[in-house]
């Protein structure tokens, strides 16, 4: 004798499967976060230039949305995008876009990375306490690194420092890669060397009066934040004149908020978040933060120039 099923039996047999399905899928039932804009858990590339700055953001974005979960990988800016390229991270922050090979090499792979600029950041020279040239024309700097500067004398007759030190954070980072671009060389003279992070660049200068530091201007711009302040009090930071101003009156421009908005000192570069996940998870959504009013306010609030909101600029008049 035959049974015949039900309609009803057949469909809850037809749930019961997809529960079990859904549950081995995801590890059971509140053992893993689903992957959404604002939870989960996401891994995101960042160039250490960006520390200060990112701290914030992921402390900001942890706030709203406690069911985000971020694991943070600081590195150099070639060993991020490294990583981007390898499928290790799906978000990074660097002051590059990819270049045309790296997108066709996604795209071969099927993914369509997105970029977004998030902000205006600049290279900033800084010099020991006791070193009294702190404006430098465009013209120097780029002497110093063609290797045609390699004394300070060069600079100022007088002064009594001896041969001068340039000090990178890495040579993979995106510093170096800045100022190769910016003045066409191949490679940086003999007086470049690196360390391995912009804070052990500060700590560089702070000790050696014939250093010059080269660093994010994040490291220091953030007046409310503590470590910013901190290095701060060690060094002084360079002023540099417009490409092609060599008069004797002359302005100086420090890698201010303002200078960086209006493009008066000449180092300023693009700063970007690139997303290679094929939907809207969490690496979607952390980008998004960052781009968004909150996020560009964070910006702001950090001494670099917001790409998505306006600066006010004021002049005082002394």
């Amino acid at each position: 004798m035959k049974t015949q099923l039900s309609a009803k039996s057949i469909l809850a047999g037809v749930g019961l499967l997809t529960v079990l399905f859904l549950i081995s899928c995801n590890g059971g039932a509140g053992n893993q976060e689903v992957d959404t804009p604002v939870s989960g858990k996401s891994k995101v590339g960042i160039d250490d230039s960006y520390r200060l700055l990112m701290d914030a953001e992921l402390f900001a974005f942890g706030t709203f949305y406690p069911r985000a979960h971020v694991d943070t990988l600081y590195k150099s800016e070639a060993d991020v995008l490294q990583d981007f390229l390898n499928d290790s991270v799906p978000l990074i922050v660097v002051s590059r876009k990819l270049t045309a090979e790296q997108v066709q090499f996604l795209n071969a792979h099927q993914y369509v990375p997105k970029t977004t600029k998030i902000a205006y950041d600049a290279v900033a020279l800084i010099v020991n306490k006791e070193n009294p040239d702190t404006s430098l024309y465009y013209q120097k700097v780029k002497e110093i690194f063609q290797g045609k500067i390699t004394k300070w004398t060069q600079i100022n007759p007088k002064t009594k420092l001896t041969n001068l030190i340039v000090v990178f954070d890495n040579y993979k980072s995106s510093n170096p890669r800045y100022f190769r671009e910016k003045f066409g060389i191949d490679s940086l003279p003999k007086s470049c060397f690196a360390v391995r992070t912009n804070s052990e660049v500060i700590n560089f200068v702070e000790h050696n009066k014939s250093a010059i530091g080269i660093i994010s201007v994040n490291w220091i711009s953030d007046r409310e934040d503590t470590v910013s302040n901190n290095f701060l009090n060690k060094i002084k930071v360079v002023g540099v004149a417009i490409e092609g101003d060599n008069e004797p009156g002359t302005k100086f421009y420090r890698p201010y908020q303002a200078y960086i908005a209006e493009q008066s000192y000449p180092f300023t570069r693009e700063v970007y978040c690139i997303n290679r996940q094929p939907y809207r998870g969490l690496a979607y959504g952390l980008s998004s933060f960052i781009a968004g009013e909150k996020g560009q306010r964070i910006i702001l609030r950090s001494g670099m120039v917001p790409a998505a909101m306006p600066v006010r600029i004021v002049e005082i008049k002394h």
